[in-house]
């Protein structure tokens, strides 16, 4: 399989980048930019792809990659600071000039890399410029104030200044095809529906003939899809758990448990541990600390199962439903950590596992989904609600109690349907309320009142990588505020959030 390495230096926009390529039918892998030479060279490695990052190359502590990879004969193409990296690296001149930020005006030179760019805009997002090249680098590319792309095809490396990558670049999904078709040469065949043979080979060769393993089931797609993998892997030795920790939405424990028994017939167990849950969880309000105890709660809940079901020479495995902005929102080593999922960030050191099968690990949103009607998932299962792990807990802002979570849950019943009713389901990407925590002054009744504020969040997104406000329409966004306020005691206040990702992200938690 045809494989582009993205190092990582710490860019907002780097899990955009490995989106691209994979979008135009290369697999790509997100990797930090110390990796082992060992971990960038496995099977199929057809290119390189040094990604943005808030570092200058000139400074003392700049982000850094090994020499080795420029020695490896596959092309090497650097992007923002990936370009200033590689031009600093050879020899070549970046200083810190005039500041050239989002559209900016471009001369496209005549170059494989740059075909079918137009003269016109790009997105820019930098204080340092290249001002000199190195010996044997041609500029193909050019703004008033900088060098903005070049190229040494001698040694097949590569830079572009700007960031193709975003949607804001015209075309700029050209320069990633060209990379990968002209430069590279890749067939550009990957797709995410045909790996279901390659993920079921993998999960029997690390769970072995004889090993068994306890499904971690949430109800949502992702996980469902990896049971339905590890079922086709493994068949009988597949046990699952479904665990009601007391954060999920109304009536959801009965409808999963029910489904997945009578349409995906697999073995499942339903477990209540609500009470657990919500006691490790009374007065903890800071977000992380929040996804750190229900991640270690649910393998305690895990082990606890497996062992009902051991005997002393079988081998068992956890099955999560881990998904590749998981992987990438808990820290890559170079990026910041935005938030510890659950099951990434969120687990314990210390578990009673022979190890993790997590088939989807690599794999976007839309591309599980994907998968999950290849192998045959019913379509209303596969395009179900996302829902969070942790549930209901990174809803409440705030510490979590029965009365907070009873509004929380009053308020999504009424969103999900009239998001239903509207016919919107498909066409929205996640909806959901917030308890906000915040109480204000409202009249009801001709008395005043003094009670809480829910927020709505509604988005579209492809990948949940990145996303954008979802625009409902008037009536719909009125009828769900007036039924809210109507029909939910204690609410007096509906507030619709109108934030992207980035800056924002899809959970408020």
């Amino acid at each position: 399989m045809e494989r582009i390495v993205v190092l990582d230096f710490g860019g907002q926009y780097n899990q955009l980048i490995a989106r691209r390529v994979r979008e135009l039918g290369v697999y790509s892998e997100l990797l930090p930019r110390t990796a082992s030479l060992e971990s960038i060279c496995a099977e199929g490695l057809s290119g390189i792809i040094l990604t943005g990052g808030p570092d200058s190359v000139y400074a003392p502590n700049a982000k850094t990659c090994p020499d080795s990879i420029f020695q490896l004969g596959v092309p090497v193409l650097g992007i923002c600071y990936g370009m200033q990296y590689i031009a600093h690296r050879f020899g070549g001149k970046i200083e810190a000039r005039a500041r050239e930020y989002a559209d900016t005006p471009i001369q496209m030179g005549n170059h494989p890399l740059t075909a079918g760019m137009d003269a016109g805009y790009v997105w820019m997002n930098h204080n340092d410029s290249v001002v000199e090249l190195p010996e044997g680098f041609s500029p193909i590319a050019e703004t008033e104030h900088c060098i903005a792309a070049f190229a040494n095809d001698a040694q097949r490396l590569y830079g572009i200044q700007f960031h193709a990558e975003v949607a804001h670049t015209p075309k700029g999904t050209l320069i990633f095809k060209n990379f990968l078709e002209k430069i590279c040469g890749c067939r550009c065949g990957y797709r995410p529906e045909n790996l279901a043979d390659r993920l079921i080979d993998a999960i029997r060769a690390q769970v072995g003939e004889s090993g068994r393993v306890l499904g971690a089931l949430s109800g949502g797609v992702d996980s469902t899809v990896a049971a339905a993998l590890v079922h086709k892997a493994i068949g009988s030795r597949l046990s699952c758990v479904f665990v009601d920790h007391g954060l999920l939405r109304h009536n959801e424990a009965e409808e999963v448990v029910a489904f997945y028994k009578d349409s995906l017939g697999l073995n499942i167990t339903g477990v209540n541990a609500k009470e657990r849950f919500l006691a490790r969880l009374s007065g903890v309000t800071e977000p992380e600390q929040k996804r750190k105890i229900i991640g270690t709660e649910f393998v305690r809940v895990f082990e606890e199962e497996s062992r009902k079901l051991k005997t002393a020479d079988e081998d068992w495995f956890l099955l999560q439903g881990t998904i590749y902005p998981d992987v990438i929102e808990s820290g890559t080593g170079a990026s910041d950590t935005i938030k510890s999922h659950h099951n990434v960030g969120g687990l314990p050191k210390d578990i009673e596992f022979c190890g993790l099968v997590e088939p989807l690990r690599m794999l976007f949103k839309d591309e599980v989904r994907a998968l999950g009607e290849a192998i045959g998932i019913p379509h209303d299962l596969v395009w179900r609600q996302p829902f969070p792990g942790p549930g209901l807990a990174i809803r409440i802002l705030g510490d979590i109690t029965e009365d907070k979570l009873s509004i929380l849950r009053h308020s999504d019943a009424i969103l999900r349907e009239e998001i239903r009713l509207a016919g919107l389901q498909e066409a929205v990407w996640q909806y959901f309320t917030v308890f906000t925590g915040m109480r204000s002054v409202g009249v009801m009744g001709d008395q005043r009142t003094y009670d809480y504020a829910i927020g709505v969040r509604a988005v579209t997104s492809t990948d949940a990588m990145t996303v954008e406000w979802a625009e409902l329409p008037y009536p719909v966004l009125r009828k769900i505020s007036s039924r809210i306020i109507a029909e939910v005691a204690h609410v007096n206040r509906v507030v619709y959030d109108i934030t992207s990702k980035p800056p924002g992200t899809i959970e408020w938690e």
